[in-house]
């Protein structure tokens, strides 16, 4: 089978505009550009759609489910990665939270959850390995579109590249390596189940 994930077009946070609710983001009016570019591309019918339970991620899927309105839509735990306590921090700018968020990966400590509302890297982890698993035993001959966030379909290409690799050293390379190859509002990775596992198998960018 065939999975393919797919980042949120941009967003009102990614434009730089403060949020008191990182769930609640909104896309932008370039973000629904890409979202309904990104509905005009796909060459094939999912058997489903998924989206996160935040509100960009359902924005920017909505195009693609008014395109196959007889696809089945669910929900999954594929939300992005908040690895900062969200009370102490709504409401800032990134320029605000880069010092704190240097020293929260450099501290390399997959167990750590900064505080109320924050996940452990582990469990994005978690997540990302349930998230296959989900998908592993659906058994769908037709693809399945993912519509999620950049932190988490890292940590599925970090779940499938390295699957021999402990929680801590994923987490040593996770940070360097989204910053060297980031994944892009309306980016889609696409993964595919063959005998040996799971596979990438392809990227590319809705600009």
């Amino acid at each position: 089978m065939k999975a393919t994930f797919i980042r949120h077009g941009e967003s009102t946070g990614n434009a730089g505009i403060a949020s008191h609710d990182h769930e609640l983001l909104e896309l932008t009016n370039k973000g629904w550009q890409q979202a309904r570019k990104l509905a005009a591309s796909w060459n094939e019918i999912p058997a489903l759609i998924v989206t996160s339970p935040y509100l960009r991620a359902q924005q920017t899927a909505q195009p693609t489910i008014e395109r196959f309105p007889g696809v089945p839509v669910e929900i999954w735990p594929i939300q992005e990665f908040t690895y900062l306590e969200p009370g102490r921090w709504n409401g800032t700018l990134k320029v605000e939270r880069d010092p704190h968020i240097e020293a929260y990966w450099q501290a390399v400590q997959p167990d750590y959850q900064d505080g109320k509302g924050a996940e452990s890297f582990a469990n994005l982890l978690r997540r990302a390995e349930t998230t296959l698993e989900k998908l592993q035993r659906l058994g769908s001959e037709g693809p399945v579109f993912l519509f999620t966030h950049g932190q988490f379909m890292q940590a599925v290409r970090h779940t499938v590249m390295f699957p021999e690799w402990t929680d801590k050293q994923k987490m040593e390379h996770f940070w360097p390596f989204a910053k060297h190859s980031p994944v892009l509002n309306g980016q889609k990775i696409e993964v595919e189940l063959g005998s040996t596992g799971w596979q990438l198998t392809a990227r590319c960018v809705t600009k």
